[in-house]
Order: structure tokens, then C-alpha cells, then sequence
């Protein structure tokens, strides 16, 4: 059986003030076809899984392009239109095939095309013609669109966020769509549109359970598969808004039926967590409230992951200012301050300016008297689902009894690891502050005494009532 597989994500803030081009592919994972490394990333799920089950199912795989970039503002019109047609014509070369196996986010726009999964899905279908089965892997903060479901014959999410899963969920898609190729089930979809969005954590209740149940209903009763489609809140798109995704065996009705009776469910799952979170104070408060031993802080609205600068300094100004002692803050953007503590050398005191400089949504820069207490060329962080992440050359400088993780590539923190690698011992703070919403939360989560998600300004507000929407449906705008 002859499969194609190739990925082409980003996660897109439509908010966010920074584009995203083909520099911020190639930082971040652009591989040419048959050139993916012997490792699991992100959004190549499906090709690594089919590697994985090639033996095991008979399958000829042919490898192409793998590109993903760190999330960011609307990815640009010559980037999109360039990677997409590499991708496309390394699917024409390996034809004939039998199944296409894709690796997309779901929430990619660009200038000119606010679905780029249901514009490529669609291209993909003109080539390959009605009978080959294509199957994609999403992230669950998707847009899920007609043409995406109507095009595809198998969409399957993450289930989980932070996204732990991405090779178990590849996995049971290359299955799904190789059973379905060879005529032993016949997948046909079912869509409750729960015309709201939201953030949902899935590691703690209600979403915990919910989760649990739905993976339990897979292959059941005809059940093919089920995915919660949390949505991505910070793009204005038509689309916008969570949905539960259905696929049955062959039966209509019954996939309708059943994500009319989840939807709902899933719904209430969503307005469970509403709670907006604390103030900058309030947040500290709180940390230094705590029993000893790290408290591990999100600063979500700066979340590199969802599309933010990560140079943001509100956090880091009130930590100064409240002198606070033994706390640690990263990953801050800044390249020019990586540049500056090089040349300075580690030890080394001198007058630093660091982050503000992206926009306004990134707060004033801080000026301050550093030391520098560590350097490291190319550093990285374990990142998801066994992959790896690039940080690139770093420095950890000191203000007070403030730390500060100083990187020249813009990401989140997924591990503590991003601290461990720079010499940081965490059990020794007292606050530790993450760029991130979630995916820090499988790793910190383990060393943290208390977990506090933290309102501050930025990019990604909790409250999505500030933001200016135009082309979201107004009954899911008027459900924040």
C-alpha cells in the first residue's frame, strides 16, 4: 500500500504584531522531503508514525516536505504559497498512492486564505482524486471547517493539552486510514458546533474525565473516533468556536446523533473554565502565600505558543520592584540582550536593557545593572511528544534576587529543562515564572508546590471580550 505523508502548521494569532514568513519556518522545522530527522516532532505525527508501522502494516512510504513554524501573526502570502506548492509537488512525484497522511495545526491563516487546512486538504483531493483516503492529524485548537471535514475522510485532534499525545494520536490515525483503505470500515463524519470558545486544561476536571470518556467510546459500537475541537480564541476567523467531531462506521445518523448528545456536554466542559485568573499582585501574592518550594507561575498572555513576542516585562517589573528573592522568569525573547551578555562574558556585571521592544502588548523594557550568570551556545529544552526544541544561544542574567532565561529563538517553556540546561537549580527557588499557557504544565507540574495561571497584559488576553473581532460569528463572540 502506497502512502505519502507531509506536514505543513502554524498556530495563527491574527492579533499577534509579528508576521510569520519563511525565516520563522526555517527556525523552527522546515525539512525537505525524505529529510525529517530519526525523531519525533510536533506536527510530523503521521509521518513518524507511518514509519513507525510501515513493517508492521506493508505500507511504501514516500516522505514529503516538513514544515512547521513557531506560532506568530498571519503567515505570509509568499510563504504560504512557496511551502504549499513544494508540498504539492512532492505529492505529484510520488503518485500513485493510496492514502495522503498530513500533519497540519488547524488554526494556519494567511494573508489571502484564512483556512490554509481546508484550502490544502481540498488541492491535495484535486490530485489525488475521489478514492484515496486522506487522513490528517490536528492540534486540537483548531478552526474546524466544511472544507477540511468534507475533503478529508479521517481528522483526528490531539486529545490532549498540553499535547503529550501527538504519537499516540498518529498512530491510531495511520491505522484508521489504512483499515479504511483496505475496505474494513468506512469512516463518515458527525459535527455539533458548541457555538463558543474557550481555554480548557485537560489534565484536571471536568476536562479529565470528559477526555477519559470520549477515548473509552472509540471503537464501540461503531465508533471510529471522537475529537473535542477546543478552538483557537485569539484568530478572527469565520470559523472561530469549538466543535465535537464524530466519525462513525458507515452510519450518518448515528455520527450525528452522537455529537449532538456530546456537544453539549463538551459545552459545559468549556464554560467550566471561564475564571479569568489573577492579577500581576494578586499572582505573587499568592506564590509568596504559598507552603515552601517552587510555585510555578503561566504567564499565558505572553505565550510564545499561541502567537505572543515572549519579550513581555510586566511580570518581571513587578518582581523587581517588590523585590522578590529566588525567582527565576523565561523564556524571554531577546536577542539583542544574548548578544550583549556574550560579549560581556559570564560573571560579567553591566547595564542591560531587556524585552519591550516587540510592541505596546510587550510592556516598557526593563533597564537594570545584570550579572550574568550563564551562557550557553545553541541550548534546547525537551519539547512534546518526545520531540526536541531549539532555544538557540542563551543567557541567564541576574537583577536582584530575580533570574532572568534570555533566548535568541522565540518559544515557550515545555520542560524544566529549559531552566536545568542553563544551570538553574529550581529547587531552590522560590517562584518560577513560565511564557506559557499549558504545555509547561506535564513537566512543572512535578516539581511545583502550587500552579497559578496569571492575568497579566499581552498578546493573548484572557479576557477575549478586548479583543476587536470582525469576522467571528457574533452568537460566539457574545458567549465570552
Amino acid at each position: 500500500m502506497r502512502v505519502f505523508s507531509a506536514t505543513l502548521a502554524t498556530e495563527t494569532n491574527t492579533f499577534a504584531p509579528m508576521p510569520t514568513g519563511l525565516q520563522s519556518y526555517k527556525a523552527w522545522g522546515l525539512f525537505e522531503a525524505g529529510r525529517h530527522p530519526d525523531r519525533p516532532t510536533l506536527f510530523a505525527g503521521p509521518l513518524w508514525a507511518a514509519r513507525q508501522l510501515k513493517d508492521e502494516l506493508g505500507l511504501h512510504l514516500s516522505e514529503g516536505l516538513v514544515a512547521f513554524a513557531v506560532p506568530g501573526g498571519t503567515t505570509t502570502r509568499h510563504a504560504h504559497e512557496t511551502l504549499r506548492a513544494r508540498l504539492l509537488d512532492d505529492l505529484k512525484a510520488a503518485m500513485p498512492v493510496d492514502i495522503v497522511l498530513l500533519g497540519l495545526h488547524g488554526a494556519m491563516a494567511a494573508d489571502g486564505c484564512d483556512d490554509c487546512e481546508g484550502d490544502l486538504i481540498s488541492r491535495v483531493r484535486e490530485i489525488v482524486g475521489p478514492s484515496v483516503v486522506i487522513g490528517a492529524e490536528l492540534d486540537p485548537h483548531t478552526h474546524l471547517t466544511e472544507a477540511m471535514v468534507r475533503h478529508a475522510n479521517l481528522l483526528m485532534a490531539f486529545r490532549e493539552y498540553p499535547h503529550t499525545d501527538a504519537v499516540e494520536r498518529g498512530l491510531e490515525l495511520v491505522r484508521a486510514c489504512v483499515a479504511t483503505a483496505r475496505g474494513q470500515i468506512r469512516p463518515v463524519p458527525g459535527v455539533y458546533d458548541c457555538n463558543t470558545i474557550g481555554v480548557v486544561r485537560t489534565p484536571v476536571e471536568p476536562a479529565r474525565s470528559f477526555v477519559d470518556r470520549l477515548k473509552a467510546m472509540e471503537g464501540h459500537e461503531g465508533i471510529v473516533s471522537i475529537t473535542a475541537i477546543h478552538g483557537f480564541p485569539w484568530a478572527d476567523v469565520a470559523d472561530l468556536g469549538s466543535k465535537l467531531l464524530v466519525y462513525t462506521d458507515g452510519d450518518a445518523a448515528l455520527a450525528q446523533r452522537k455529537a449532538d448528545e456530546l456537544g453539549p456536554q463538551f459545552r459545559q466542559v468549556i464554560e467550566a473554565f471561564r475564571d479569568k485568573g489573577l492579577g500581576i499582585d494578586e499572582t505573587l501574592d499568592a506564590a509568596l502565600a504559598a507552603p515552601p518550594g517552587p510555585v510555578v507561575i503561566a504567564d499565558g498572555a505572553d505565550n510564545a505558543g499561541g502567537g505572543a513576542p515572549s519579550d513581555s516585562t510586566f511580570i518581571l517589573k513587578r518582581l523587581i520592584a517588590r523585590d522578590v528573592q529566588a525567582a527565576v522568569l523565561g523564556p524571554l525573547w531577546d536577542p539583542g540582550a544574548v548578544a550583549l551578555a556574550f560579549e560581556a562574558g559570564e560573571g560579567a556585571v553591566l547595564p542591560l536593557r531587556i524585552g519591550g521592544k516587540v510592541a505596546p502588548v510587550s510592556g516598557e523594557p526593563v533597564d537594570a545593572q545584570v550579572r550574568v550568570v550563564a551562557l550557553r551556545h545553541d541550548a534546547r529544552q525537551s519539547g512534546l511528544s518526545g520531540s526536541t526544541d531549539s532555544l538557540g544561544d542563551c543567557a541567564v542574567v541576574a537583577i536582584g534576587g530575580v533570574q532572568v532565561m534570555l533566548t535568541s529563538n522565540r518559544t515557550q517553556a515545555f520542560n524544566t529543562d529549559l531552566f536545568t540546561n542553563m544551570g538553574v537549580d529550581l529547587a531552590a527557588q522560590r517562584i518560577v515564572v513560565v511564557k506559557s499557557s499549558q504545555h509547561f504544565f506535564a513537566s512543572y507540574s512535578q516539581i511545583a508546590v502550587k500552579v497559578l495561571y496569571c492575568n497579566a497584559p499581552g498578546t493573548l488576553a484572557s479576557d477575549l471580550r478586548t479583543l476587536p473581532y470582525r469576522k467571528a460569528r457574533p452568537e460566539v463572540v457574545a458567549s465570552f
